[in-house]
């Protein structure tokens, strides 16, 4: 399988689960700064996930608001792969129309496999645009390279070496829903992205 993804192939080079990166991402540690006119979820996860944000507030309102409810949208995807629903509410919450179907595949592929994530994520180099009121994009990498898939039935956890393809571009576009939350309606990933590596 691999963290995450959308178009592409998997977190690293061996033994991916296969069909986990077809869209989704992570993020833990809930951020203060989530708008709170929406009832947002809560995303609590194990101990064992953790994640680096290495980005900083732009001090535009909409632009960081964007970024943070982007951080909740990359967690509620692993929440639901720690869940192992397919259909769990908090990632249905900030992915709608095609990056929800391609998050929900990528979501079963880990269910299929009764695997879920382990270690830590860091997400970086993010580029965010707001175009108008409700329309925003946002670019940024993610370094899968400390980052697994875990066993359930074993808890064996599969170690695999860094390499090129640890790193991996997301390139999405949100537009902000009647609850004022900025959700996901589409999300590429393209995994070795020569933009990303360190």
């Amino acid at each position: 399988m691999s963290a995450c993804g959308s178009d592409d192939s998997s977190k690293k080079d061996n033994d991916k689960i296969a069909g986990a990166d077809t869209g989704g991402g992570k993020s833990a540690s809930p951020t203060a700064s989530a708008s709170t006119a929406a009832d947002r979820p809560k995303i609590e996860l194990p101990s064992d996930l953790s994640y680096t944000f290495d980005w900083s507030k732009t001090g535009d309102k909409d632009k960081d608001a964007v970024l943070s409810d982007s951080e909740e949208s990359i967690k509620a995807v692993d929440l639901a792969i720690v869940n192992q629903d397919a259909l769990d509410k908090a990632y249905l919450f900030y992915y709608e129309g095609e990056a929800a179907a391609s998050t929900q595949d990528f979501i079963q592929a880990y269910v299929k496999a009764k695997a879920r994530v382990t270690g830590a994520y860091r997400y970086y180099d993010a580029s965010v645009n707001v175009s108008g009121k409700d329309s925003a994009s946002l670019v940024y990498c993610e370094d899968q390279s400390k980052a697994y898939d875990m066993y359930l039935k074993t808890k064996k956890v599969n170690k695999t070496p860094a390499t090129k393809n640890s790193y991996v571009l997301y390139i999405t576009q949100l537009h902000k829903n009647d609850e004022g939350v900025w959700a996901v309606e589409k999300i590429e990933s393209q995994r070795g992205s020569d933009k990303c590596q360190p």
